[in-house]
């Protein structure tokens, strides 16, 4: 990977839309050049997919709470079992495992307080490999992704 490549990843990451002609203009290329190296970047697995950034709160999803997860046993079954089911989670965003404590980083997205008390009440608090929760929520998101 060189320069041109991480021009095009940034490019890119800025705004996921831009033409092929435009990408290539703003990179230096011209567009056959700067199409193959998109390609290339696609098929060896640096670029991985292509997302919207959406606007929450008018999906009616405006708290955003981080979830620090510990575990009662570190056992790969407990561990495979814990990380399914999370994940599975409509309202899960994000999961981390992480190294040391907390075990997992949850980042979660809803409604408002009731809905989280709802979803830490239901899915999370009756979950036998949970030792401890702690919950973090989110006043306002300076730098980030969606």
């Amino acid at each position: 990977m060189d320069a041109l490549d991480r021009a095009i990843i940034k490019e890119l990451q800025r705004d996921g839309r831009v033409t092929n002609q435009e990408l290539a203009s703003r990179v230096g290329l011209t567009p056959a050049p700067c199409l193959r190296r998109v390609r290339r970047l696609e098929t060896d697995g640096v670029i991985r997919g292509y997302s919207a950034v959406v606007d929450h709160d008018a999906m009616g999803l405006g708290l955003e709470v981080i979830v620090n997860a510990e575990l009662v046993a570190k056992d790969w079954e407990t561990v495979r079992d814990f990380e399914s089911r999370v994940a599975a989670m409509d309202s899960v965003v994000e999961l981390r495992r992480m190294f040391g404590l907390p075990d997992y980083l949850i980042r979660v997205r809803v409604r408002d307080t009731a809905e989280y008390e709802r979803w830490v009440t239901a899915d999370l608090m009756g979950d036998p490999a949970i030792a401890r929760l702690d919950s973090r929520m989110t006043m306002k998101v300076l730098k980030g992704s969606s």
